[in-house]
């Protein structure tokens, strides 16, 4: 048990070293990390239980009384950002509709189930991200088909059954089950089980890195100019992402950890369903923009949670 909270220890001092490394691996051992692919969807569902230990139904319910932060967060994940991506894709790539198509899949998807593992890490507001990736994937399947209609004239024929279904058994039933526990328990599982499991979710985080970045490893074989021109215009508006996060919950004046929440709530994006539907309702060229971002998306949580802690600090030592 001691190792294991050395391990924890460990990874929660340098997951923004730890981070890349796992990218790296993913990149340069695909036969071997692509392996875990098919796995990715239970990791997740363990996530999801994991970060449901830490919130409450009472946790929620208080969310639902002060909405702004949630709905703030709804606004940039499902307006702002689909239509920067979309402004922007025009602009750069305005003869390749099929890479502008791929760049907005990529910023309409819902918020990632990992990104409370990583709220957790830094010690945000759980019941917000919760409550954010999982009323964000309930509400996705609708958002992604308008979305697409009303910028790109795309009409793609999305089974929202079958997605409502899968995004359930990953994020929402596994949430639902941990709170479930927590309030059978009298909260007695919420004060000891999240430290027992915490080095577990370290170790999901890792495997989740290293199979999902394998994806990539044949577009980074071969790059050309103008895919790394895309993989530039993905990384600045992810960097967007988690940016206009944190300034909206230091305009909306609220406390650090919601700030935390809103921060990774609006950066982190399910990659994985935008690559299921890349893969099956366009055309190939789709999926590189959307793939991408997996490059980025746990390195860029791990760089914004390092500035998030320098941040915190400074603000102490000046009260």
């Amino acid at each position: 048990m001691r190792i294991l909270e050395q391990f924890n220890l460990f990874m929660e001092k340098w997951i923004p070293l730890v981070t890349p490394c796992c990218l790296l691996l993913g990149v340069l051992f695909p036969d071997i990390t692509g392996r875990g692919v098919p796995y990715v969807p239970y990791v997740f569902a363990f996530m999801s239980f994991t970060g449901g230990l830490n919130s409450t139904f009472r946790d929620i319910k208080n969310m639902f009384r002060n909405p702004a932060p949630f709905l703030t967060t709804l606004l940039i994940l499902h307006v702002i950002m689909p239509l920067a991506s979309f402004g922007v894709g025009c602009l750069a790539f305005s003869t390749h509709l099929n890479m502008v198509i791929g760049m907005v899949l990529e910023f309409i998807v819902p918020s990632a189930v990992t990104g409370i593992m990583w709220v957790s890490i830094y010690h945000g507001d759980s019941a917000l991200s919760l409550s954010i990736v999982v009323l964000d994937t309930l509400i996705t399947p609708f958002t992604i088909p308008l979305t697409l209609k009303l910028l790109l004239g795309v009409n793609g024929e999305i089974n929202v059954r079958q997605m409502i279904m899968e995004l359930l058994l990953m994020i929402a039933l596994p949430a639902l089950a941990a709170m479930i526990l927590n309030q059978a328990t009298h909260n007695e599982t919420k004060e000891k089980l999240p430290r027992k499991l915490a080095p577990f979710s370290k170790l999901c985080l890792i495997f989740v890195v290293c199979a999902n970045s394998s994806k990539v490893a044949p577009y980074m074989r071969h790059m050309t100019v103008q895919l790394f021109a895309v993989a530039m215009v993905i990384l600045l508006l992810a960097m967007l992402g988690y940016a206009l996060g944190w300034l909206a919950g230091r305009l909306l004046r609220r406390k650090d950890e919601t700030i935390i929440s809103m921060t990774f709530g609006s950066g982190m994006r399910n990659i994985s369903a935008g690559a299921v539907l890349a893969a099956a309702y366009f055309p190939a060229e789709t999926m590189f923009p959307v793939m991408i971002g997996t490059l980025f998306q746990q390195v860029l949580a791990a760089f914004y949670g390092a500035l998030l802690q320098k941040f915190q600090h400074v603000v102490a030592e000046q009260n």
